[in-house]
């Protein structure tokens, strides 16, 4: 008796067959958007560790501080594109898949780590872990708060602006021109 063979696993297609070409090309659009903002991302982190390379044996606090920013980027920029405005569908593939998750660099992150604890470094290895996680969330909790707080501000200064000032006919609605007219009237008669 024999065993039947495995069937090998079923790999979900880009897009289905016999999907419409537009329906292909968007996808092929989000793809062309995340690959190209990967691209600057990556860069761009590369860019920090020249400017700010970890020496042998030392702290990692490039890649920590890179972490944290990207992080914080990303609060900011999940705030303003599903809260405060519509964008262009391929902006968060863009910017947050994109430049952002090529710019932070959980590879680094993982070999910060092996390197630590092949140098028999197991304290600054664990502490560097956890730093780095509570300063990930940490920033992307702050930068969240933050930017709501800044659009909630913005938001009641322009409606303020747009607002009457206190006193006058407009900001008193039909009822407060009704009794300002009948006020003016008795001042009158007097």
């Amino acid at each position: 008796m024999s065993t039947p063979e495995p069937r090998p696993a079923e790999v979900e297609p880009l897009h289905e067959v016999g999907s419409p070409p537009a329906a292909r090309r968007a996808e092929l659009s989000v793809v062309a958007a995340v690959s190209l903002g990967g691209a600057l991302g990556a860069c761009a982190r590369y860019g920090a560790g020249v400017l700010g390379p970890t020496a042998e044996g030392a702290f990692p606090w490039t890649t920590l501080a890179v972490n944290a920013a990207g992080c914080a980027a990303i609060g900011v920029l999940m705030v303003l594109v599903t809260e405060v405005r519509s964008v262009h569908p391929l902006v968060r593939p863009f910017l947050g898949t994109g430049v952002l998750g090529g710019f932070t660099t959980f590879s680094a992150y993982a070999a910060d780590i092996h390197h630590l604890f092949a140098e028999g470094r197991p304290r600054t290895a664990y502490a560097y872990l956890a730093l780095t996680l509570l300063a990930a969330l940490a920033a992307v909790t702050i930068a969240l708060r933050l930017t709501r707080r800044l659009v909630r501000r913005r938001v009641r200064r322009k409606a303020s602006a747009d607002r009457p000032a206190r006193g006058t006919r407009a900001a008193l609605g039909e009822e407060g021109r009704r009794r300002a007219r009948a006020a003016a009237r008795f001042r009158r008669t007097r």
